[in-house]
C-alpha cells in the first residue's frame, strides 16, 4: 500500500507545473513545493531525525505548516500539531506525553513556547521573527534537499492528534500512514472531488477537517489555499480570486460567512462542492446555504479524529439534520444508552449511542499510553463515539448531541440539537445554543441562549416552539439573549461554558 511520502512524489511526478499551494505572496507548483520539502527533509537529518521519530508544531495554516507535514509524510516521522494558541502547562503536557523531540512555532505560539520548561529543553525552531528559537525555519530550507525517496511505510506513525479535553487532559490519537491515506482517498471520492479542485484551507491543521483537506487536494494534483486564521472577508476575497472550487467548514464558519455584508457582491460562482463536519448544521442554516451557493454537491460528513469518516450524506438538503449512511470504509450502530454492549441495538427511533467498527481502513488503534480511555471507548471491536443519535426508517442517520450533553427534565431525555434547529428557522435567531441548567424542580431545565438577528422576544420564540410541534417537555423555559455564544477555536458550541454560566449577556438590546 501507498504511504503518504510516495503520495506526494506521485503528485509531483504527475502534474509538476499544477499550482499546489498558495498562501498570501507564496505560489508553489508541485515541483517547486517538493523541493521545499525535500531541503527540509534533509534539515531534519541534520538534527538526527529518524524515522519513527516525532516532532511537534503551534502553527497557524501557512505554507510553513503544510511543508512541515508533508516533509514528515516523506521522511517517515509522525507531525505532533498542537494549537497554535496553546498554553505553556498544555505544552508542558503534550510535549513529553508525544516523546517530541523537536519543536516548530510561530509569533502567536512565542510566549507559550518561552513559558514551557518542556519546550525549552527540545530544539526550538522559530518560523518568521518568532522570538526564543534555536533555529530559523528559513535556515532549514538553505541546504541541500534530501533524495526523493520515501522513508515511510503505511505503517510508520503519520500523525499524531489531541483531543481538545474538555474534561481532563487531552488523549492522543496516533493514526498510521494507512489510515491517513485511506481516508484521504475516501475524502476524495465521497466529495466527488475531480483533478485540480481547489480548495480553502482554513480548518486548522492541528484538527482532523484541516489534514483531510490538505491530502486529499494532494492526491488529485489540487490546490490548497491557505488562510491562517479564519476572517471572512479574506475568506471572501479567497474564494473569488482563485477560483476555489469547494469548501469544508464548520458550520459557524458556513454561518459568519453569509453574515458578512460583503457576501451578496461576492462571486460565489466557482464554487460547486460544500462540505461541512465538526457539529450538526441547523435546518435554518443548510437552507440558506443552499439558496446562496447551489452547490451541485452538499455533503454531511460525520466522523471523528480517532476514526475519520462514519457516515456521509451526499445531498445534505434533501434531508435536514441527516447524517446519512455508513460511509465506504465503515460500519456504524446506534446501541442503547448507558449500554458497554456493541449487540444491544437500539430500536429504530430510538435514541442511543452510536459506535463504529474498529476494523474500518480509516480507524486508529487506540490512544496513545491511555488503557484507561481505550477501556472507556474501545468495546468487542467498536469503537463507542460518546455521540447520541438515532436511525430512522430508513436506515439514515440522526445524530442528536453528545452523551454528556444530553438534557434530562423531568425524567425524560432531551436531545439540544431538535430543539437548536426548530429555533434557527426563526428568522430573528442569528445563532443559538440549548444547554441544561440545573433546577429544583425537574433536575435540569431546557435553556436557550440565542444571539438575537433582530428585536425577537422570548415570547415571540417561545410562541415560535409552541407553533413548530416542539412537544411542551422540550420547549425553552428560559431565554438567554448573548452577543457571541462561546465556542472551540474550530467552531464548536462550548455547552459546558454556557452551563458554567462562563458567558456575556448581550449588552444592548437588537435594535436599540
Amino acid at each position: 500500500m501507498f504511504d503518504l511520502g510516495r503520495s506526494i512524489l506521485a503528485s509531483a511526478e504527475r502534474s509538476p507545473h499544477a499550482l499546489a499551494i498558495v498562501d498570501g505572496d507564496t505560489r508553489l507548483t508541485y515541483a517547486q513545493w517538493l523541493e521545499r520539502i525535500r531541503r527540509l527533509v534533509g534539515a531534519l537529518d541534520g538534527f538526527g531525525l529518524r524515522p519513527g521519530d516525532r516532532i511537534a508544531t503551534a502553527l497557524q495554516n501557512t505554507w510553513e505548516m503544510a511543508t512541515i507535514h508533508w516533509a514528515c509524510q516523506l521522511a517517515g516521522i509522525a507531525v505532533v500539531p498542537l494549537n497554535w494558541r496553546v498554553k505553556a502547562d498544555e505544552l508542558d503536557y503534550c510535549l513529553p506525553d508525544a516523546e517530541a523531540r523537536l519543536l516548530v512555532f510561530q509569533d502567536v505560539s512565542a510566549e507559550a513556547v518561552g513559558a514551557s520548561p518542556a519546550a525549552l529543553a527540545l530544539p526550538r525552531v522559530a518560523v518568521g521573527d518568532a522570538p526564543g528559537g534555536s533555529h530559523a525555519f528559513a535556515d532549514l530550507l538553505s541546504g541541500p534537499p534530501a533524495p526523493p525517496v520515501s522513508r515511510a511505510t503505511a505503517e510508520h506513525a503519520s500523525l499524531f492528534l489531541y483531543t481538545s479535553g474538555t474534561t481532563g487532559k487531552p488523549k492522543g490519537v496516533p493514526r498510521r500512514h494507512r489510515a491517513e491515506r485511506a481516508a484521504a482517498v475516501a475524502h476524495v471520492a465521497q466529495n466527488c472531488y475531480r483533478r485540480g479542485e481547489r480548495t480553502l484551507g482554513v480548518m486548522p491543521l492541528y484538527h482532523t477537517m484541516g489534514v483531510r483537506s490538505l491530502l486529499a487536494m494532494a492526491l488529485i494534483d489540487g490546490c490548497f489555499v491557505g488562510l491562517p486564521r479564519f476572517d471572512t472577508a479574506r475568506a471572501l476575497e479567497l474564494i473569488a480570486a482563485e477560483r476555489l472550487t469547494c469548501l469544508y467548514l464548520v458550520p459557524t464558519l458556513y454561518h459568519d460567512l453569509l453574515a458578512d455584508p460583503r457576501f451578496s457582491a461576492t462571486d460565489l460562482s466557482s464554487v460547486r462542492k460544500l462540505g461541512f463536519a465538526g457539529a450538526s448544521m441547523t435546518d435554518g442554516l443548510l437552507k440558506r446555504l443552499d439558496a446562496a451557493f447551489k452547490p451541485e454537491l452538499f455533503v454531511n460528513h460525520y466522523g471523528s479524529s480517532e476514526i475519520y469518516t462514519f457516515t456521509i450524506d451526499q445531498n445534505a438538503p434533501a434531508k435536514p439534520g441527516s447524517a446519512g449512511k455508513a460511509a465506504l470504509n465503515q460500519r456504524i450502530r446506534v446501541v442503547r444508552l448507558a449500554t458497554p454492549d456493541p449487540d444491544a441495538l437500539a430500536a429504530p427511533g430510538e435514541e442511543g449511542q452510536i459506535v463504529a467498527d474498529l476494523t474500518g481502513d480509516e480507524s486508529f488503534e487506540g490512544y496513545w499510553k491511555r488503557p484507561d480511555a481505550d477501556a472507556k471507548a474501545l468495546r468487542g471491536g467498536w469503537y463507542f463515539t460518546g455521540d447520541t443519535g438515532f436511525l430512522d426508517a430508513d436506515g439514515d442517520l440522526f445524530v442528536t448531541g453528545r452523551v454528556d450533553d444530553m438534557i434530562i427534565t423531568g425524567g425524560e431525555n432531551v436531545s439540544p440539537v431538535e430543539i437548536e434547529s426548530v429555533l434557527s428557522l426563526h428568522a430573528g435567531v442569528l445563532e443559538v445554543a440549548i444547554a441544561g441548567l440545573p433546577d429544583e424542580r425537574w433536575g435540569q431545565r431546557v435553556v436557550a441562549f440565542v444571539k438575537r438577528a433582530g428585536d425577537v422576544e422570548a415570547s415571540t420564540l417561545d410562541e415560535h416552539c409552541r407553533a413548530s410541534g416542539l412537544a411542551n417537555f422540550k420547549r425553552p423555559r428560559e431565554y438567554v439573549f448573548l452577543d457571541e455564544i462561546p465556542k472551540s477555536p474550530v467552531g464548536k458550541i462550548l455547552r459546558r461554558k454556557l452551563q458554567a454560566g462562563e458567558f456575556q449577556t448581550e449588552r444592548l438590546p437588537a435594535g436599540s
